[in-house]
């Protein structure tokens, strides 16, 4: 496994804050992004090495275990297990090789706790003839965030962790904070056992008109006082195009209706939609002219000899 000193690629040193490594991965994200760097294949490899130490020293849990097991940290879940089944076995104590040296990182050279992590799942030393057990890899987790209207069909989707590129398939209808599974995308296994895999969860944002509650959509319509009295239609908008109403005379304001099938997607259920619910907004008038108070002035008088 290739060495990569997250802390020297920001510009720190191990004792650096949370706030230094923020204020230095802003700096060098915008220095060597992609797009101020086009056709330069190495500010793309050192733009995804600053994203990869950023996410790792920027999480005190992953940075914790980088600070102690080096290189190594990604499988540092796998070493504390192993030990416990060395542990319990009775083939070892607190060093389960049995021998004097006590392994650790100290940020310089990698080389005695990788010779550690080698002897400890079998690939040299005096372990020949002990039985190499197989681990899988550790998972990993990210986030990724969409638009409602992208959530509304399925699509593709590419992002980056731990400097690799996934393409990705979104089926339509996910919701906001729902976790998926990709097996297989997460670290490497050890002696030949599984990868681990990817675990990403979803943040929606709402760049429509609409208001989602799960499946189904909410819209306020704006409608003006003649039409809700008088009756007539009005043309809206849909997540699947545009829709006639046809408005009742003497609609009130807040009238709610529903339309069946026009709202979201149900999750992995294809062709299966929630509902549509729509609430008119009647606005009264402004701005009138004389003649037009007039007219409203024979109608209230109308109205008080019913």
């Amino acid at each position: 496994m290739e060495y990569i000193d997250y802390y020297k690629i920001l510009g720190l040193n191990k004792d650096a804050s949370t706030d230094d490594i923020k204020k230095a991965y802003r700096k060098l994200a915008r220095k060597h992004h992609p797009d101020l760097n086009p056709n330069d294949k190495e500010a793309v490899k050192l733009f995804q090495q600053i994203n990869e130490a950023n996410e790792v020293l920027s999480d005190p849990e992953k940075r914790k275990k980088y600070d102690q097991y080096g290189a190594d940290w990604k499988h540092a879940e796998q070493f504390e297990e192993a030990r416990k089944q060395q542990r319990a076995s009775g083939q070892g104590s607190a060093n389960p090789f049995g021998g004097g040296e006590y392994y650790s990182y100290g940020g310089g050279e990698e080389g005695d706790f990788s010779d550690f992590f080698s002897s400890m799942f079998g690939n040299s030393g005096g372990g020949a003839g002990r039985r190499q057990s197989k681990f899988k890899g550790q998972d990993y987790r990210a986030s990724l965030q969409i638009n409602l209207s992208e959530a509304y069909k399925t699509h593709q989707q590419t992002f980056t962790v731990n400097g690799r590129n996934i393409r990705i398939t979104v089926p339509a209808g996910i919701e906001n904070g729902q976790e998926i599974k990709i097996a297989g995308y997460g670290s490497p296994g050890i002696n030949g056992g599984p990868n681990g895999d990817l675990y990403i969860t979803f943040t929606i944002h709402n760049d429509t008109q609409y208001v989602r509650k799960g499946n189904d959509l909410y819209l306020n319509v704006p409608l003006n006082l003649y039409k809700a009295v008088l009756g007539g239609e009005e043309t809206i908008d849909t997540m699947d195009g545009k829709v006639k109403l046809t408005i009742a005379p003497e609609t009130q304001n807040e009238t709610k209706v529903r339309l069946k099938g026009k709202g979201f997607p149900v999750y992995k259920k294809e062709g299966v939609f929630g509902d549509l619910y729509v609430t008119y907004q009647v606005k009264m008038p402004k701005n009138l002219t004389e003649k037009e108070k007039e007219l409203f002035r024979e109608l209230a008088a109308a109205a008080e000899k019913k």
